[in-house]
This record gives structure tokens, sequence and C-alpha cells, in this order.
């Protein structure tokens, strides 16, 4: 028969916070895939697991995949575990998930410690919709991008960043977002966790004179969607009526439809719409 691969969460900080079931598991797998050995092997020994370990990270992701999947077609079950947190979420653990769905492996995810969940239930921030984001590219022009599409994000944003560029991406993110609610939260589960709920503005005042430590994650406000009405309905109005119409009957949508979007849009009656289209008719007729 072949084997299987067990997504196994670790702790983020409280070794306490491991599952019976990720413990067991990690007992009984023939071979544990681990980010980093060096750091692993802490785990293992503090609950005297004895399996054998092998290592699988960002450098090797590929061509250990396929090698960890023709083990795992040979019969031997493999767990991977992460630095910390739950596998597959912004560490290589998705390749190695893709390729087994690929390569027909089984694959089992176990549920546990996640440091974005973590952060989001202890931000005091809205929890049911949320955008998470990882780590800002590094990469000038995609950083860029991705902030820029965050402008108009309406649900709360989750970033992780470490201490060394926490003072610059705070810096970046009141630039392009504006002044907004977060919460910014460290050392998650371990011994000087904190939740600093604050403004961005006030956060990058505040790490001007405070140094950065441990690592963050960010949870944002995210636009109310009563703003980004108002600041559609304003972009809309800065086109002129007719030209509105014209944008929606060149899809092939009946004037009377293209009225009803104009009015939407706009935030104003059809009647209002219909009425001002028949003044600029009026007004473009020559004088007699």
């Amino acid at each position: 028969m072949q084997g299987k691969l067990f997504l196994c969460a670790t702790p983020i900080g409280n070794l306490e916070d491991i599952t019976l079931r990720v413990l067991r598991t990690l007992k009984e797998v023939d071979l544990i895939a681990a980010e980093d050995t060096r750091n692993s092997i802490k785990l293992l020994n503090h609950f005297e697991i004895k399996t054998p370990m092998t290592s699988y990270h960002e450098h090797n992701k590929i061509d250990k995949a396929y090698q960890l999947i023709e083990k795992m077609k040979a019969g031997t079950n493999v767990a991977l575990i992460t630095d910390a947190g739950t596998p597959g979420i912004s560490d290589p653990g998705e390749e190695l998930v893709r390729i087994c769905y690929q390569s027909g492996i089984e694959v089992s995810s176990l549920p546990g410690a996640a440091a974005c969940i973590t952060a989001l239930t202890l931000s005091g921030l809205p929890t049911r919709r949320f955008a998470f984001e990882a780590f800002l590219p590094r990469n000038k022009k995609e950083r860029l991008a991705i902030l820029s599409s965050l402008e108009s994000e309406t649900r709360t944003i989750i970033l992780y960043e470490s201490p060394h560029h926490l003072r610059k991406t705070l810096e970046e993110l009141q630039q392009a977002l504006g002044d907004r609610k977060i919460t910014l939260c460290r050392e998650l589960t371990k011994r000087y966790e904190t939740a600093f709920a604050t403004t961005l503005s006030e956060a990058v005042s505040y790490y001007q004179e405070q140094e950065p430590k441990g690592e963050f994650v960010l949870v944002i406000e995210g636009k109310s969607l009563q703003q980004l009405k108002e600041e559609q309905q304003q972009n809309w109005e800065i086109i002129p009526l007719k030209e509105h119409m014209i944008y929606y009957e060149d899809q092939g949508i009946s004037h009377k439809e293209a009225m009803k979007l104009v009015a939407k849009d706009r935030g104003i009656s059809k009647r209002d719409v219909y009425a001002m289209l028949m003044t600029l008719e009026q007004s473009s007729k020559p004088c007699p």
C-alpha cells in the first residue's frame, strides 16, 4: 500500500499547544520532513519522539518533494512540520501538497496552532472576513502592486513581519492605506506576548522611538463598505454624465437599464438622471 502525507501543526511558541493527535502521528509515521531539523529536534526531544527526520525547505522544495513522493509510493508514511504553526501556510509545504495530489498520494491535515488565526482572534478587529497576505514581497514592484491592491480591501488584512523591517513596512502601509486601525501582535503564545491595538500613524510614531522586538503579526482594519461606496461615487461624478451612459450602452445595455446603473453609481435617482440627460439634450440643440 502507498504511504500518506500528514501535515502536522506544531506550536508557535507555547509547547503545550501541540495536539495529542499530532504527537501520536509524529511517533507513528516512518519519517518526519522538517523545515529546519536543528529547530525541530528540540521539539521532538522534548516529547521524546525518536522518528527519523529529513530536511524539506524553500531551497530543496521541488527536488526533495519528488524524493518524498517516491518514498510514499513505496509505502512510507511522512509527517511534514514547519518551524512553527501549520504547514502549507506561507511555507514550502504547499508545493509538497500540490505534487502529492498530482502523484495520487493521500494527504491529511492535522489542525493546530496558526499565527495568523491566533492574531486575528486576538486583534479586536472584525473576524468574519479577512485577507491573509503573509510577508509582503521584497521585490519593490511586486510590493507596490500588493500595497495598491490592499488600499481598497474591505476585509481585515493580516500580514507577517520581522522586527528588522517593521518600521519601513508600517510607514508604507500608512502611505498606501491611510490611517487605519491596527493591532500589532508579537511573540504569540510566548511569555512576552503582546497585542498592541492602535492606529497606523500612532504605530509609526511609537516604533520610531521604540526598538521592535520579536516576530510580528499585523492585523489591519479593512476599508469600510460605506467609504468604498462614497469613493466610487466620487470617481463616477468626475466623468461627464453622457460618457457615463455611453460606458454602459457600449456594452450592449439598453438605454433604460443604463440609466438605472448610472443612477446607482452616482447615488441619485433614475428620475434625476433622466432630467439631467434631457437638460443636456436641450442645451445641445441649435438655436432656431
